[in-house]
């Protein structure tokens, strides 16, 4: 692609950022933190996320083959499902100030998400893929679209809607993961350019417990804990996987991490919020690195962006 336009998996910053926000939302609730910061960082999240999608909208008018050679990507064809995925985020973000907008905003992303998905998953059902093309941005269109799509109704009060997409990213997750977990296993190794997507391996379990927390307010169902203890557990396999999945050089990819990391936040600080001990316990070192490692990605980002424009 032209190094002059912008990918679809620059969404992913808005994933980060905006799941930040949302952990500093309910931090102020459970250890009175100022508010000012979440709400600080959902700006931010907002207005890169505004700017990304003029950008990309006017480079896909400019540019349609190249935005169309994207979609077509093995690899990185799901990933424009972040547009549909980034502004349901939003719809989080800005439902407390505006009801009406954050409405308006659920029905442009979930209508993005299920053109989408439904295409994008069309697609694959006529087979035709190489097996090393199966990657973990193949849960982006229907577990993600579908999970992030259940928060936003959820959030606007239509919880009975957002069950229906709730359960048709599960079974998408379900479906996927052992075929993503057989690539990472028995085929040749994932190469370092695309180590980074990994990180979306750790974000079904962690954003399907988000989601449903938000479904299901104060709720400390078991299989809650069930789901966020998975993730966990998948976030420590990338831990003591660091050297491996950082052998890429610093690339805006990393970033894939970064929607399970604020995911696992969020959920452990909800889970806190309702009186679980375990989360109650974990929700402080849990919170620090998020805020650590998610601040480093956005100051080697803001320095790569003046690298290049300087």
């Amino acid at each position: 692609m032209n190094p002059k336009l912008i990918p679809a998996s620059f969404f992913g910053m808005v994933l980060g950022l905006s799941g930040l926000g949302q952990a500093w939302r309910i931090a102020t609730h459970l250890w009175q933190m100022p508010p000012q910061i979440g709400e600080g960082l959902l700006v931010l999240a907002t207005l890169i996320w505004g700017g990304l999608l003029l950008r990309y909208i006017t480079q896909a008018i400019q540019h349609f083959n190249l935005v169309k050679a994207e979609f077509l990507h093995p690899i990185q064809g799901s990933t424009p499902a972040l547009l549909g995925i980034s502004t349901l985020l939003i719809v989080l973000a800005i439902n407390p100030y505006s009801h009406f907008l954050a409405t308006v905003l659920a029905i442009a992303g979930i209508s993005w998400h299920l053109c989408f998905a439904l295409w994008h998953t069309g697609s694959l059902w006529q087979g035709g893929r190489d097996t090393l093309d199966t990657a973990p941005t193949l849960y982006l269109p229907t577990v993600a679209g579908n999970f992030t799509s259940a928060a936003a109704l959820g959030a606007l009060g239509h919880a009975d809607w957002g069950w229906l997409f709730l359960g048709a990213g599960v079974f998408s997750w379900l479906a996927l993961e052992s075929l993503i977990i057989q690539r990472l296993w028995h085929r040749q190794s994932m190469p370092v350019a695309q180590r980074p997507l990994v990180g979306i391996q750790f974000a079904p379990p962690v954003v399907c417990s988000m989601a449903s927390l938000i479904l299901m307010p104060g709720s400390t169902a078991p299989w809650l804990l069930m789901l966020w203890g998975y993730g966990l557990f998948q976030l420590l396999v990338g831990i003591r996987l660091t050297r491996w999945l950082g052998a890429q050089a610093f690339a805006p990819s990393y970033w894939a991490y970064t929607f399970g990391i604020a995911a696992t936040t969020v959920s452990g600080l909800k889970l806190a919020l309702a009186g679980v001990d375990s989360a109650q316990k974990l929700a402080i070192p849990i919170f620090i690195i998020a805020n650590l490692f998610i601040g480093y990605l956005t100051i080697r980002t803001v320095i790569g962006f003046a690298r290049k424009t300087g």
